[in-house]
């Protein structure tokens, strides 16, 4: 909110000039719309392939199953600078390096932790009698997950859907091996800004996301809290 063009505290004047900079300036426009169309193409893959998979989880004692859920989990493991080399390596030779594909794919594979381990814990609470007695009345198991089971677990879903979301926002270091061209992030185009000169635009985006995330997150929660 600084009215001058150092980063400095505290600030000589107050001003939004940094707001309106970014907001008017098509550059930034413009990695901001890939980021957003990425991170709402993410939650649509993610969210459905990660329930499935959570459901999977959840009623098999098998382990290939348990193998499954432990590999599904590594995106939080392993280092992300190592993700992103293998991705950056395998893209590469399939073509997919500066494509808006490319970069959904890899956000999936980020987001799809955050859904199942969300799902998982909704399930776990829920009585699996109910759809048992829905398919024993004729339903088959899909329809009688998504009358019976679905329902009671939205809000994990929803939350799940809420940090996958978030992931595929923040992301950098991926973006900085695999985005460019059209499809620059804006997290991207942050970071490559920042070796010119420290910009309090970057500052007020910074804020934006900062704030944006906050009451996701809040969103998140509070759909949890009401299904308790």
């Amino acid at each position: 909110f600084s009215g001058t063009r150092f980063l400095t505290f505290p600030p000589p004047s107050f001003s939004l000039r940094w707001y309106e900079e970014y907001f008017g300036n098509p550059a930034w426009m413009q990695a901001t719309k890939v980021s957003l169309t990425i991170a709402a193409l993410t939650v649509a893959l993610a969210t459905p392939l990660g329930v499935a998979a959570a459901y999977a989880i959840s009623n098999s004692q098998s382990r290939l199953m348990r193998s499954l859920h432990m590999v599904l989990m590594l995106p939080l493991i392993v280092p992300i600078i190592i993700i992103a080399i293998g991705i950056f390596f395998v893209y590469a030779k399939v073509g997919l390096i500066a494509t808006l594909p490319g970069l959904v794919l890899a956000n999936v594979m980020l987001g799809l932790p955050y859904v199942i381990t969300s799902v998982v814990a909704g399930l776990q609470s829920f009585d699996p009698a109910q759809e048992m007695v829905a398919r024993s009345l004729g339903m088959n198991r899909l329809r009688a997950f998504l009358t019976v089971t679905l329902p009671q677990i939205k809000a994990s879903v929803f939350a799940g859907g809420i940090f996958a979301f978030i992931s595929a926002i923040d992301e950098t270091i991926i973006s900085l091996f695999v985005s460019g061209g059209q499809y620059q992030t804006l997290t991207r185009r942050m970071f490559t800004a920042l070796r010119d000169e420290i910009d309090p635009t970057i500052a007020s985006i910074s804020t934006l996301l900062t704030a944006a995330s906050f009451v996701l997150v809040l969103l998140a929660m509070s759909g949890q809290k009401k299904a308790a």
